[in-house]
């Protein structure tokens, strides 16, 4: 990076920061700190729901996740429509007529203090966790490509979110992801276009998604039923369904974004436009991995994205095995070019036989490099059983930093930086949120009527839970492509959440001590699922079906307790 990228980059990020604390630092009302305006409109609602969801994990991982996998990652994201039609019919009603500050509070009303206590719970220690994987997501890799310190980069980031969330609340959330959003959307579209004008002559888009769609890039929908593959139809629309109504109904980064509207119309507009923007935004930032790997078929391809790892280990005691490595990529790299060659040779022909032929042969070749690059993984951890061997993730900032003009490269940086700011801030903000509504003021129910009092309360939970994600990312490490990271970390916890909703909304019989046991023994099946998945191959299975199974466990267990307890038990409240 130049000068112009780091005036690029640091006016963006100090200038969206300081506009936010500045327009909010008057914030002194509770209902207002914690709510937002209440007259924010339906757009500003959207924005702020999508940006709370878009971390820098999204503009990181996912161009990574479409460069090494293709774009079937979308599957994730087809139940996403349904539950949010369903937030808007049954959840948002609700939390706005009852007036409650957390969607925990509605359990409360509906049960007892110890089922509000456990859904809270559940979601600050998912979420205070999230939070901290939100932060060391776009710094681990930044840090590597760009040479920064790690540790100063999590500790600069997180204090600048810290500063204006404690500042103005969620009504800073609100302004300062507004445009946040506007910086993330021009900046991929700028990458989308730079891209595209690399491209070979002769390729253009066209030629560019045949070639991706040759070599199984652009499959985007598998029918399969195999319950081990982690993204088909069925897990993205039934798995995924249970995950999106947890995350957009319960979750309160989330309910908390759009809980405070100008009114219940303003705010389902503001789901509804989610609804219809979510998937085509995930499709484009797949594809956008996927154009980028199609770059690579036309340039000198790495062996091993994560080029700082790779040079350490290339310029040490192992090194003739990885320089050997490489000169082996290369040239299969080559070979792989000159099927391309006549794979689009035979496209120009117009001979189907021709084609297929041409095909078969491309499909082997890229095969042949894929197991060079596994090759290349297994050397590294032999050199090093700690090494990160995922590299999925420094493909596109790689991608930026080597091929994108300055100036370009410090919007996109500035793209990487706006997403984890906009998600941190929505995450803290929500935690502030229900350390003060479900445990500050239930433990101290005098408190309720001092409001500023409880506004300065929520500032200081909003602080701790920021030096708790920025500490939780200065010593985390992952082995997972950090997209699917914080969606697995999600779903282990989303699908009991969500169970104890619906029994709140539907199961009318249902006391506090049976949904509270319930909801304790599903946790605790989906915690033996999670971690005896290894030593149990019948049990590997896509993550996406613990939110399902999660679910329906509690809402099981419940019905079963509350017949089974005693009748002065069943539906006893505390």
């Amino acid at each position: 990076m130049n000068v112009l990228d780091w005036i690029v980059l640091l006016g963006t990020m100090v200038g969206i920061a300081a506009y936010g604390a500045w327009h909010t630092r008057h914030t002194d009302h509770l209902d207002t700190y914690l709510k937002g305006n209440k007259t924010t409109g339906w757009f500003t609602i959207g924005l702020s729901v999508l940006a709370t969801q878009a971390s820098a994990i999204t503009f990181l991982s996912i161009p990574g996740q479409g460069f090494e996998s293709g774009v079937g990652f979308v599957q994730n994201y087809f139940g996403l429509p349904l539950a949010l039609i369903i937030v808007c019919a049954v959840f948002l009603p609700i939390y706005r007529k009852l007036g409650v500050y957390t969607s925990y509070e509605f359990l409360g009303k509906r049960f007892d203090g110890k089922t509000r206590l456990l859904g809270a719970g559940l979601f600050l220690v998912q979420r205070g966790l999230a939070a901290g994987v939100t932060i060391y997501a776009p710094a681990i890799i930044l840090c590597t490509v760009l040479g920064w310190r790690l540790d100063l980069t999590i500790i600069g980031t997180g204090l600048l979110v810290i500063v204006y969330t404690v500042t103005g609340g969620s009504a800073a959330v609100s302004l300062t992801q507004k445009w946040q959003v506007g910086v993330i959307f021009a900046g991929m579209v700028t990458a989308f276009v730079v891209l595209v004008s690399k491209f070979p002559a002769d390729l253009g888009l066209g030629g560019a998604a045949h070639l991706a769609g040759a070599l199984g890039k652009l499959e985007a929908v598998d029918w399969s039923l195999d319950p081990a593959k982690r993204y088909t139809v069925w897990s993205g629309v039934f798995g995924g369904l249970f995950l999106s109504l947890s995350y957009f109904g319960t979750d309160q980064s989330q309910v908390q974004r759009y809980i405070g509207g100008a009114s219940l119309r303003e705010s389902r507009l503001g789901l509804v436009f989610n609804a219809l923007v979510k998937i085509p935004m995930q499709f484009f930032i797949l594809l956008l991995g996927a154009l980028v790997f199609v770059f690579y078929q036309f340039q000198p391809a790495p062996v091993f994205h994560n080029r700082v790892e790779w040079q350490r280990h290339a310029q040490g005691a192992h090194g003739e095995t990885f320089r050997a490595l490489e000169e082996k990529h290369a040239g299969l790299h080559q070979a792989k070019q000159a099927r391309i060659a006549e794979w689009q040779a035979a496209r120009a022909g117009g001979d189907p036989a021709a084609v297929a032929a041409a095909r078969t042969a491309l499909v082997v070749a890229d095969a042949a490099t894929n197991a060079v690059r596994a090759e290349a993984k297994r050397a590294l951890l032999a050199a090093d059983p700690h090494a990160p061997v995922k590299d999925s993730d420094y493909v596109f900032i790689s991608f930026i930093v080597a091929q994108l003009p300055h100036g370009v490269v410090g919007l996109l940086v500035a793209v990487m930086i706006a997403a984890a700011l906009g998600s941190k801030a929505g995450e803290l903000n929500a935690l502030g949120t229900t350390s003060t509504i479900d445990f500050w003021r239930h433990f101290r129910p005098l408190a309720a009527h001092d409001e500023r009092r409880n506004v300065r309360v929520a500032k200081w939970f909003t602080a701790f839970w920021g030096v708790f994600a920025i500490g939780f990312a200065l010593f985390a490490g992952f082995a997972e492509n950090l997209i699917e990271a914080i969606n697995i970390l999600g779903s282990i916890f989303y699908g009991v959440v969500l169970g104890l909703f619906l029994v709140a909304f539907f199961l009318k019989k249902v006391g506090g001590t049976a949904v509270f046991w319930g909801a304790v023994a599903a946790q605790t099946l989906i915690f033996a699922l999670f971690f005896l998945r290894q030593r149990y191959p019948v049990l590997d299975f896509s993550y996406l079906w613990y939110n399902l199974i999660g679910c329906a466990a509690c809402m099981l267990f419940s019905l079963i307790l509350q017949a089974l307890l005693p009748a002065n038990h069943a539906n006893s409240r505390q």
